[in-house]
């Protein structure tokens, strides 16, 4: 057994920056289930959403989000995210982050405008914003010796006293030695990030199968709108590329969706026409192709000159380069893809969940700033926000004691079962999600994805409780409580808002509500 002050589950942003300051209190526990820099925030490449120009204020921020939410934010959550905003990205640069400035100014920052964003705020460090913000906090990291860092271990289960439901660490998987650790903690946090991969097609790394979300809906904490999850409109379509994402800000600066004629298309569908909300902009692209049947429609950023696309999209112009696209000649085909989930666990506005000393922060909570839809690069932002939040909250619980255990660990002498069966499932269910409980849904495809589910949950279940357990069959048992999760939630909502689209309910209801349910509810 391990023990811990904090247990803290996930290396991106959110984890990283709570284990930075949980560290200055207690000891700190984090698991990461890979290397440390495997997350979705070092694939973010637009920025950081955050008020910093004169022009700009908290109250268009604030508008913007609510707007692009659809109705459904919580006003005071998304009120706290952005006025804490700037002390949180001052924080940040003390620790080295470096943000692009303007080329004749050391002090001003050269600022990004995305789909929804009224001003431009989106601050950036070129076109790996994220992927700067992970390596200074990874070396700030490194440096503190109250915190532990376990790689290459996967949590499994949460553990939760019978007697009071308080919640007392979690059983891990210690992947390259093949057997599992209880690591008991005083304040648990999930922070492990998204669950793109439960679907086919998807912008996130290969790690984000909604480990804490499972966990927790496992556990029986309440889960909050599950059923609008984003689509990112344009990633690369490449056969070779997987999951490589043309960020937001390239349509930021100019760049023109078209048809493989040539054609434009997205001012039929928005005034706003390429600088729509992320969900006008996926719905508009998948009926164009579903329409036509074509595979991918084009982003055209040609009228800029190469000079300027070097130096504002470095990494985008190389990794097209690599697949013989030059982006100031050639226009980039595209495709929408799996992004980002708005729901999760249900928490509170410092990220606690409906089960005690259990945190949630990042994408694995559902804080209701983001409601139906998340605003462009608010994702980073709600990150260190609640980090912060949680960190402050969470001291109180420093005193209590450790309390006994009495967990059996998991068996993992169990012989292996053929995995025939087991990554027939796993295709299967990926694709069952892309077709059934994706862009648009219908009431028949979700009623045949619940019925469906309902047989891989049952047959996923049977080979992890009798199986050897390995990191594969941990995910897929992930995935599928993921997507019995979103079938559940958007089959409870009766109305299209957002992110959710039901052709049979194209209409949305007069009144927002927030789709909540827990596993006991089946």
């Amino acid at each position: 057994m391990i023990r811990s002050d904090y247990l803290i589950i996930g290396s991106g942003i959110a984890g990283l920056s709570l284990a930075l300051k949980a560290s200055q209190k207690g000891s700190v526990a984090l698991i990461t289930k890979r290397k440390l820099y495997d997350s979705a925030t070092g694939k973010a490449q637009g920025g950081v959403a955050c008020v910093t120009s004169k022009s700009d204020s908290f109250e268009n921020h604030i508008k913007d989000t609510i707007v692009a939410g659809a109705g459904l934010c919580n006003v005071k959550a998304v009120t706290n995210m952005v006025t804490e905003g700037p002390a949180r990205i001052k924080e940040l640069i003390k620790l080295g982050v470096k943000f692009s400035k303007k080329d004749y100014s050391d002090s001003e920052f050269e600022l990004g405008l995305e789909g929804g964003h009224s001003k431009r705020r989106i601050l950036h460090a070129g076109d790996m914003t994220g992927n700067e913000i992970e390596k200074v906090l990874i070396e700030n990291l490194k440096k503190q010796s109250n915190i532990q860092i376990y790689e290459n271990h996967t949590a499994v289960d949460l553990i939760i006293d019978k007697k009071t439901g308080d919640c007392l660490g979690a059983s891990v998987f210690i992947n390259d030695k093949n057997e599992t650790e209880i690591f008991q903690s005083k304040i648990t946090v999930l922070a492990s990030g998204g669950a793109g991969k439960t679907y086919l097609y998807t912008s996130n790394p290969g790690v984000a199968t909604g480990d804490g979300v499972a966990m927790a809906y496992r556990a029986g904490a309440k889960i909050s709108n599950m059923e609008f999850v984003q689509f990112h409109p344009t990633c690369l379509y490449n056969p070779d590329a997987k999951s490589f994402l043309i960020s937001e800000a390239v349509r930021g600066e100019g760049g023109i969706l078209r048809l493989k004629n040539g054609e434009t298309f997205m001012e039929k569908y928005s005034s706003l026409k390429e600088l729509a909300p992320r969900d006008i902009v996926a719905r508009a692209i998948d009926s164009r192709l579903k329409a036509r049947g074509e595979n991918f429609v084009y982003l055209d950023i040609t009228a800029k000159s190469r000079d300027f696309l070097v130096k504002r999209f470095p990494n985008i112009y190389a990794k097209c380069l690599e697949y013989g696209i030059d982006i100031s000649k050639d226009m980039i085909p595209v495709v929408p893809a799996a992004h980002f989930f708005c729901g999760g666990v249900t928490v509170d506005e410092n990220g606690k969940t409906t089960i005690p000393n259990l945190y949630a922060i990042g994408e694995t909570a559902c804080s209701g700033v983001h409601g139906a839809n998340r605003l462009a690069s608010n994702s980073l932002l709600e990150g260190i926000v609640y980090a912060h939040r949680a960190f402050e909250d969470s001291q109180k619980l420093l005193n209590k004691n450790y309390t006994e255990l009495d967990v059996k660990l998991l068996n993992n002498s169990r012989g292996q079962k053929d995995s025939t069966a087991f990554l027939q499932d796993w295709n299967e269910l990926r694709r069952l999600t892309w077709n059934y409980l994706g862009i648009s849904r219908s009431n028949e495809r979700l009623g045949k994805a619940i019925k469906r589910i309902e047989i891989l949950k049952e047959e996923i279940d049977e080979y992890f409780q009798h199986s050897a357990i390995t990191v594969d069959i941990i995910e897929v048992r992930n995935i599928v409580a993921v997507a019995e999760m979103i079938a559940r939630s958007a089959s409870l909502r009766k109305e299209s808002r957002g992110l959710h689209y039901n052709t049979d309910y194209p209409f949305t209801a007069p009144e927002a509500k927030d789709t909540v349910i827990t596993a006991q509810q089946q």
